[in-house]
């Protein structure tokens, strides 16, 4: 019965869109008829749903959010991460932290993997908390106190010259050590193994607008980035 209703209901919005819109734009007339199969399959996904088809359920829901447009719409919640999933980031590894920069918008942000704020955001903690984990850098992880310097670059301006006490807070540009292998080289250019030459040189022209120091990064960061662009284009060599 339920979806008796729903399809008398489909043919008459059909009638009411032919008689309204019969001179109108096409591309006004096919985005509501998109908007309007859209909401007729999450709808319909709904009443499957209920009915246990789960499967289907999926099915018209997919297509219903195709439809409307869901996916460019700024979700709240836990629905933001999934949104945010099609987003591009660069990744830099340290012992401690796991840095990750958004390439849309130029935001770090990071990790801590080990220590005695394992597992927490680096945007979670307070600035004291962070003076303990940059001493703990400091002290254990070399190369991860230059990546805790570019957040704090970017959190709180004039940092370094607030800073008290035996800390050195100059930036560190020869803190890595050791040979960049592929791996890391994609996870900073943020790619896929594989990427071709011109993934590789716009990865890398979007990274250094956000990240060189005339634009408000760090000498650390955009050093890194222009290593692993030569990394990875020596593998086209």
């Amino acid at each position: 019965m339920m979806m008796l209703l729903l399809g008398i209901l489909a043919v008459a919005l059909l009638w009411w869109l032919g008689k309204n819109y019969t001179r109108a734009d096409p591309k006004v007339l096919a985005k509501s008829l998109k908007t309007l199969a859209g909401v007729a399959a999450i709808g319909a996904a709904v009443l499957v749903g209920i009915k246990g088809r789960i499967d289907m359920a999926l099915l018209l829901g997919g297509f219903g959010a195709w439809a409307l447009g869901w996916s460019a719409l700024n979700l709240p919640g836990p629905w933001r991460k999934f949104q945010q999933a099609g987003s591009r980031f660069s990744r830099i590894r340290s012992a401690m932290i796991e840095m990750e920069i958004d390439h849309a918008t130029g935001a770090v942000e990071g990790t801590i993997l080990v220590g005695a704020f394992a597992g927490r955001r680096l945007s979670s903690l307070d600035p004291q908390s962070l003076g303990r984990l940059y001493d703990e850098c400091s002290a254990h992880d070399p190369q991860g106190v230059p990546l805790l310097e570019a957040y704090l670059d970017r959190r709180f301006a004039g940092w370094r010259e607030n800073a008290h006490g035996d800390r050195d807070t100059r930036t560190r540009t020869h803190a890595h050590t050791g040979v960049m292998t592929k791996e890391e080289a994609y996870q900073i250019l943020g790619l896929q193994p594989g990427a071709s030459l011109d993934e590789i040189r716009k990865a890398h022209r979007t990274l250094m607008k956000k990240l060189h120091p005339d634009q408000g990064g760090t000498a650390y960061l955009a050093a890194r980035v222009n290593e692993a662009r030569e990394v990875l284009l020596g593998r086209h060599r």
